[in-house]
């Protein structure tokens, strides 16, 4: 049995007029090629404000200031923020924010304030002064539209309160990173790749493929060549990573086709956990795998996951390319892939941010792939995070940009010295490193955490209640539309909120593990959780539900137990999904099932 690696509109090889075969060890990158211009890619006209009522300490600062001010380990943080008083700012004021540990940055008379850097821990007395109207950040004014996915989770607001993922590596399993300049210290011009290794036989750890690097570029870029400072962006056309000061260590594992093996992943994830002491490595980005043969209990990768989670790495997996595929009849469902199918680690599916900054108009991508798992039944994706019409780092030369061009950012757009230096692409690849950047965040501000904790906390935080029920998309390329139910096999938990997970101090005491799905005698569908872990109860972590309302299509907010997440009644068209012997493996063989969920459809 072999799969296919020339995928329609996904991931393009060198062959255009044959489908490529391999062997079934292969592992394909989790990527589909975006159809949107380059310059649909710039950052946000304008960011939000957000605008208290006038009564009330929380009123007085921002909803962000308030998140984050509540925060221990966040007090010695020093923000920038504009300070608007009741009236014009007199000597007593500017005293007042110095005895704060404010600094004053420039008079604003016609708000009647002023722009202060001061520390966190000052934003609560600030809240208390009845001379205070409101505070905010300093926040960006972007002059065009170009990568929305930062704003959408929350990365630039993370990174204006100091958290940028110093102190902090991640290992990218992929297909090498090439040297890019957003990757260097601007401080001391070194790279901040630390560590590189090619298990590809034959070759070096740089980037022939040109999907490694677009990845790095998106846990890591720091936007010094489209004209930022090197740590949080810096300007209004700049195109930065979730952690622009994390460091990287790249363990090369596809060759220039984006093919692997097996046994080359499995051996990068050994050496990662070998170098977790060496470079602080705390996560690991797989944007990569491959068709599901097997139960996670017996699949090498899965099982190599599980390893590197038990020695403390926070595994990130892409879900897969395969929500179009319908040749099993299941409208997409069943098509997660390997090792994105194991309970232990965060997989991530992709959403559209339709251009605009906030989430309340982001949509599922219709390539990401859906739960439940095959043969398992284990409910993911974990959550989802943006990941179409993505720029980031661009490899010159490497194949894809050789075969796509087109998808080339156009330096006009954000300056620099005239190079071209990014590249835009779509898929699960690229939703991925937005959660292992953030996991960088979230472990820089708190250190002990596990990869269990972080998962939760993700998970807990996600916004669950952006999404409507049903949905619809039309792709003119196909002429096909596409109809979507935002429940937990298409989202999750919900869409990744770093500022809230950042302002969050819930930490589980049990595992995280994904629950698995079952069936009743009647055809309900029920969820069934680990009784070892954070889920096996029916009321999470006091209240609050984990996977919400309009996610569950149940009406209810109890998650386990006799809790039906999908009755046996028409819902949406897609009922009969669950009567498939496919999904449930009572009578197609696995492997043939496995073989034909690998082809993605064209992305957005």
């Amino acid at each position: 049995m072999k799969l296919t690696t020339k995928r329609k509109g996904a991931v393009p090889t060198r062959r255009s007029n044959a489908r490529r075969r391999t062997t079934p060890v292969m592992v394909l990158a989790f990527l589909a090629l975006s159809l949107g211009t380059a310059l649909s890619q710039r950052r946000p006209t304008v960011a939000r404000s957000d605008a208290g009522d006038g009564a009330g300490r929380r009123s007085r600062i921002s909803s962000e200031l308030a998140a984050f001010a509540t925060q221990k380990s966040s007090a010695n943080q020093r923000i920038e923020v504009i300070v608007q008083f009741r009236q014009s700012p007199t000597t007593a004021h500017y005293q007042r924010m110095r005895s704060l540990g404010g600094v004053h940055r420039r008079a604003l008379g016609l708000v009647r304030g002023g722009l202060f850097n001061l520390p966190l821990s000052a934003i609560r007395a600030l809240a208390n002064d009845p001379d205070v109207l409101y505070v905010s950040p300093n926040r960006p004014v972007k002059m065009t539209a170009s990568d929305q996915y930062e704003a959408t989770v929350g990365g630039d607001a993370a990174q204006r309160y100091g958290w940028d993922g110093t102190g902090v590596s991640v290992a990218v399993i992929d297909s090498g990173i090439s040297d890019h300049p957003d990757l260097h210290d601007p401080a001391t011009g070194l790279s901040r790749v630390v560590y590189s290794e090619s298990f590809v036989p034959g070759t070096n750890a740089s980037d022939q493929y040109g999907h490694g690097t677009h990845v790095a570029g998106i846990i890591a870029g720091n936007g010094q060549s489209s004209g930022g400072n090197g740590t949080s962006g810096g300007s209004a056309t700049s195109i930065f990573g979730v952690a622009p000061n994390v460091r990287l260590v790249n363990l090369r594992v596809l060759d220039a086709n984006g093919s692997g093996n097996d046994a080359q992943v499995i051996a990068a994830i050994q050496r990662a956990i070998a170098l977790k002491g060496t470079y602080n490595i705390r996560v690991i980005n797989l944007s990569l795998g491959r068709n599901v043969f097997e139960s996670y209990t017996q699949d090498p990768l899965c099982q190599a996951v599980e390893a590197a989670w038990r020695a403390g790495l926070v595994v990130v997996v892409a879900a897969g390319n395969n929500g179009r595929d319908d040749r099993l009849h299941t409208n997409g469902y069943g098509m997660i892939g390997a090792p994105g199918n194991d309970p232990y680690v965060v997989t991530v599916g992709a959403t559209r941010t339709m251009g605009t900054a906030s989430r309340n108009d982001d949509r599922i991508a219709s390539f990401s792939s859906k739960g439940p798992s095959l043969i398992d039944h284990v409910v993911k994706p974990d959550l989802v995070a943006p990941g179409n019409n993505i720029a980031s780092l661009l490899a010159t030369g490497s194949t894809l940009d050789a075969m796509h061009s087109d998808k080339e950012v156009s330096p006009a757009s954000y300056g620099g010295d005239g190079a071209k230096r990014y590249f835009v692409l779509s898929g699960t690849s690229m939703a991925a490193p937005v959660v292992s950047g953030a996991a960088a965040l979230l472990l820089q501000q708190y250190s002990a955490l596990t990869p269990d904790q972080v998962k939760a906390r993700f998970m807990k935080t996600a916004d669950k209640l952006l999404f409507p029920s049903y949905d619809q998309m039309y792709e003119p390329k196909s002429g096909r539309t596409y109809q979507f139910q935002y429940d937990i096999f298409t989202v999750g938990a919900g869409y990744l909120n770093i500022t809230s997970a950042l302002a969050s101090t819930d930490v589980a005491q049990k595992n995280a593990m994904s629950p698995i799905a079952t069936r009743d005698l009647v055809g309900n569908i029920l969820l069934k959780a680990d009784p070892s872990s954070i889920w096996g109860t029916s009321v999470i972590w006091g209240n609050s539900v984990i996977w919400g309302n309009n996610v569950l299509l149940s009406g209810t907010s109890v998650i386990w137990g006799n809790s039906v997440v999908w009755g046996n009644c028409l819902l949406g068209g897609n009922s009969v999904i669950w009567g498939n012997s496919v999904i449930w493996g009572s009578s197609v063989d696995a492997n043939n099932a496995a073989e034909s969920v690998e082809e993605s459809g064209d992305p957005d």
